[in-house]
């Protein structure tokens, strides 16, 4: 493989399975096997890349062949890549609580349907349930002679309700993801739960926007951890000067109070043993007490960046790696959730995420709250609903006042490049100085 400085092959073979049930009715229920591979070659042109469907162990002849022609393509790049030496070593994968496999797709259907039921109360008019379970195979090598492989299930639900009264619609929704094997069982309360705060919206009042103090609930603080923050610490983006965070290495960003970290290692949704370049997973603090310690890399953005460690390039299967968040969070402090709800006086009280947008070359966010409740004299009063939050990321970070003494994560997927892979993010309560706090209310 002549002017090949380096390759690998990244193998990911399995079975995924779908359940969508709607308003009683399963619509889908079905399994289906895949199989793909991703050959990188690295010449001084840079990266060549090709997939392969249906992926078989192959001849060292054929790999060759495969890798030459991988490295063809490369020339039409004209760039010349440096990496960072390889860092070996895996995690053990987290032992399955329940193999999904042994329970058959119609008592999982029929699990499901039980779960729908359970949010069919009154006042509701639709519902939804959708389940999700995908087995990975993954096998990793490189032209050093380098091998690796694991194994792992990762699987969820969602339960959506829509409660609907004189031409007005509010929805509650859980989920529930895992890779510690089947989690349906047993979620009757979680599927009433969402049903139940849909009726509650209809009566919760809009909230009114401005300027004020925030308490943001673990789950909006997470989301504030990974897409305001996460991104912004993820090098490719970094290297393109495409995020707040560049050239600020060493500098304090934000109140003392504050650590962000990312953690491929944990046992938590966005868990991989190795990356998808065959690195080591480990911890990396973005932030350590309100200064910003490092950049989330793959071997190529450590190269060029510096700043951190490799172990953070992940990729669905067949599709080539980019540098990601995978397990995101905030570090516990030391108040407990009534003292911050008692320093915050009177504010709001943030709830949930429905989505949002982030800019993290400027440096500016906006997330949609679930719901909220009015913080008054340092209790909980009224619900408010149609609330956002909105800002600077540096700015909101040294506005961070308290942080609580427990961390809850929450699970999903992140959209980045084409690809969606599994990710968890969380955080404690968080208290917010001067919050951007939008709503639908009179002002």
């Amino acid at each position: 493989m002549p002017g090949v400085r380096y390759y690998d092959i990244r193998h990911v073979q399995g079975q995924s399975t779908h359940i969508d049930i709607d308003n009683g009715v399963c619509e889908s229920a079905a399994s289906s096997f895949f199989d793909h591979a991703v050959i990188r070659a690295l010449s001084r042109n840079g990266w060549g890349i090709i997939t392969i469907d249906n992926f078989q162990e192959l001849q060292e002849g054929e790999i060759a062949t495969l890798v030459d022609r991988a490295a063809s393509i490369s020339a039409i790049c004209g760039e010349d890549i440096s990496l960072s030496p390889p860092l070996r070593g895996s995690v053990d994968v987290p032992p399955l609580e329940e193999d999904p496999r042994d329970v058959s797709l119609g008592e999982k259907t029929a699990i499901l349907l039980d779960l729908e039921r359970s949010a069919r109360i009154p006042g509701i008019m639709n519902t939804r349930v959708n389940y999700i379970e995908r087995f990975e195979n993954v096998g990793f090598r490189d032209s050093t002679g380098y091998e690796n492989r694991y194994e792992i299930c990762r699987s969820g639900f969602g339960v959506m309700a829509v409660a609907a009264r004189n031409g007005t619609l509010q929805m509650g929704y859980e989920r529930r993801h895992t890779i510690r094997g089947l989690n349906i069982r047993h979620q009757q309360d979680l599927a009433r739960e969402a049903a139940e705060r849909a009726l509650s919206l209809l009566d919760a009042r809009p909230a009114r926007g401005g300027t004020m103090r925030a308490v943001l609930d673990p789950e909006l603080a997470g989301v504030f951890a990974h897409e305001a923050v996460g991104h912004a610490s993820e090098a490719d983006l970094v290297q393109e000067g495409n995020s707040v965070l560049a050239g600020k290495i060493g500098e304090r960003i934000g109140n003392p109070v504050v650590t962000i970290v990312d953690d491929p290692s944990l046992p938590e949704f966005g868990f991989e043993p190795f990356d998808a370049e065959g690195s080591a997973t480990g911890r990396t603090e973005i932030i350590r007490k309100g200064v910003l310690a490092g950049f989330l890399h793959s071997r190529e953005t450590l190269a060029a960046v510096g700043n951190g460690r490799a172990g953070h390039a992940r990729a669905m299967a067949g599709e080539p790696p980019l540098v990601r968040m995978s397990n995101t969070f905030i570090e516990a402090g030391e108040s407990t959730r009534d003292e911050i709800l008692a320093e915050c006086g009177n504010g709001i009280l943030l709830k949930g995420s429905r989505g949002g947008q982030v800019d993290p070359g400027r440096g500016v966010f906006q997330f949609n709250a679930e719901y909220g409740y009015l913080i008054e004299d340092g209790e909980c009063t009224t619900m408010v609903r149609d609330v956002s939050l909105s800002g600077e990321i540096l700015r909101t970070l040294f506005s961070i006042r308290l942080c609580g003494n427990e961390v809850r994560m929450h699970q999903g997927y992140c959209g980045k490049g084409g690809q969606s892979v599994p990710v968890s993010d969380g955080a404690p309560y968080t208290l917010l100085d001067d919050a951007v706090v939008g709503g639908s209310g009179d002002s």
